[in-house]
């Protein structure tokens, strides 16, 4: 038995410079896995809109769908903490609205913790879920669900205002008692500043080596998805090449009839299909 990460255990590592591990999981199978491996923190992101659904952003993803493979995952993990992230328009609405998703998170998708992306102009939104003992992860830089305005999935803060922005939005955000800040798409030298400006963890996703902890897509480390691979991933495995091997192998064989082999197959005992034979004969 692994021992239980929590939102305390964020800050013991970062106290103790020890990296934090996280990584995504949509489903109960996946979840088990990562969870059995010992991954520190396992996130149920709104990419699933992109990974699972096909969908070209974040941005179509709902509650409905967020709670459903919250629960999965949930069903699947035993000590990794569990992060839902919040879906767009759950939390942008108001303060009351933003609580009540949050609520449903923990409720209905028996997760630990929610996450929602943006700096200074989220804070009251931050201040009222914590208000009501949800803990919350921030998400500055990259935020997908605000593509629309950034023009793309481009990198941020590279120019001086931009850079000192996002570090009063991790300023803003560890005051407003966010338990660690996720920095996407930042130049390294700027999230190492951030990481040593703040006393909370950060997770970095191309980010750089500073941050206290990285954070990947599932699908993107396993070679599963092939529509988009940024920058920042390493593919730790190639495994859509060996699912489509198998699943050629299993068609040629059908076709074949190469499978079924008669270890696969159930059979009848003998009396019994001598007695069906008799009967079916009689008739």
């Amino acid at each position: 038995m692994g021992e239980t990460f929590t939102t305390r255990s964020f800050l013991a590592a970062k106290q103790k410079n020890k990296k934090i591990t996280m990584l995504t999981a949509y489903d109960y199978s996946m979840a088990q896995i990562e969870d059995g491996c010992g991954i520190d923190c396992i996130l149920i992101g709104d990419s699933l809109g992109m990974v699972i659904q096909g969908c070209s952003s974040t941005l179509e993803v709902t509650m409905d769908d967020m709670l459903y493979h919250c629960r999965c995952v949930a069903r699947g993990t035993k000590n990794a903490l569990l992060v839902g992230d919040m879906p767009f328009l759950s939390y942008h609405i108001s303060d009351e609205e933003a609580v009540r998703n949050a609520g449903r998170f923990i409720q209905e998708g028996k997760v630990n913790a929610v996450k929602l992306e943006g700096g200074q102009s989220m804070i009251s939104t931050i201040k009222a879920i914590v208000r009501v003992q949800i803990p919350v992860m921030g998400h500055i830089g990259l935020t997908p669900q605000s593509i629309n305005v950034l023009g793309g999935f481009r990198v941020q803060g590279k120019e001086e205002a931009a850079a000192r922005g996002l570090i009063q939005d991790a300023l803003a955000l560890e005051k407003a008692g966010v338990f660690s800040i996720v920095l996407e798409a930042v130049p390294e030298e700027l999230a190492r500043i951030i990481t040593e400006k703040v006393s909370i963890p950060t997770i970095g996703i191309g980010a750089g080596r500073y941050c206290d902890g990285q954070v990947l897509v599932i699908n993107d480390i396993l070679g599963l998805y092939s529509d988009f691979t940024p920058t920042f991933v390493k593919q730790y495995a190639h495994l859509k090449d060996t699912i489509s091997s198998a699943v050629s192998d299993y068609i040629q064989e059908v076709r074949n009839q190469q499978f079924l082999e008669a270890k696969h197959v159930f059979s009848l005992d003998e009396s019994v299909l001598k007695i069906l034979k008799e009967t079916e004969e009689g008739m």
